[in-house]
C-alpha cells in the first residue's frame, strides 16, 4: 500500500520525527511525492515540549503539502500519532493554539475539492522501513550550530 500510494502522483507522502538533544527540539521531514523525494525540511526551536514540536511539525507538513500543486491526498507518517489525535480534541487542552491552526489548515485543503482527504499513519522509531529508517536516523544525528550561542540560555 506504501508503495501504490507513493507513486500516485496525487498523494504526498510525509515522514516526520522530532528529537531531543540539550533542550533543542529537531524536526525533520521528508515529503516524497510520485516517488521521488520532494521536499525536505528541517525544524528546530529551543525550550518547547516533544507534543508542541510535533504539532508544529505536523502543522508545516499539512501546509507545505496541500500547497503543492494537483496533491490530493496527504499521507503523515510519524511515530507520535498521539500527537496527531490531538487535532481532532476539542475538548480544552493546552495544545489548542497548535490544533487550531492544524484544522484552519486542514478546513482550506478539503474546501478545496470534496475528494480531497488525509491520513496519519504510526510508524515506530523501531521500524526498519526505509523511507523513516532514513529521517528517524537524520533526526538523531542531526546537531545544531548555534549562530549566537552567547545567547543560548
Amino acid at each position: 500500500m506504501t508503495i501504490k500510494s507513493s507513486s500516485d502522483s496525487s498523494c504526498a507522502l510525509v515522514i516526520m520525527d522530532t528529537s531531543f538533544k540539550n533542550n533543542i527540539a529537531t524536526s525533520i521531514s521528508h515529503t516524497h511525492v510520485h516517488n521521488k523525494s520532494l521536499i525536505k525540511t528541517i525544524h528546530y526551536i529551543v525550550h518547547i515540549t516533544s507534543s508542541e514540536a510535533e504539532l508544529f511539525t505536523i502543522r508545516c507538513r499539512i501546509n507545505q503539502a496541500s500547497n503543492l500543486s494537483n496533491i490530493s491526498k496527504i499521507i503523515v507518517v510519524t511515530n507520535s500519532i498521539h500527537a496527531a489525535r490531538r487535532i481532532k480534541n476539542s475538548s480544552i487542552h493546552s495544545f489548542q493554539v497548535y490544533t487550531a491552526v492544524i484544522l484552519k489548515e486542514l478546513w482550506s485543503f478539503f474546501l478545496h475539492h470534496q475528494n480531497n482527504s488525509i491520513k496519519f499513519w504510526e510508524c515506530s522509531s523501531q521500524s526498519n522501513w526505509v523511507l523513516y529508517k532514513a529521517v528517524d536516523k537524520e533526526t538523531k544525528s542531526f546537531n545544531l550550530m548555534p549562530f549566537f550561542p552567547c545567547k543560548m540560555s
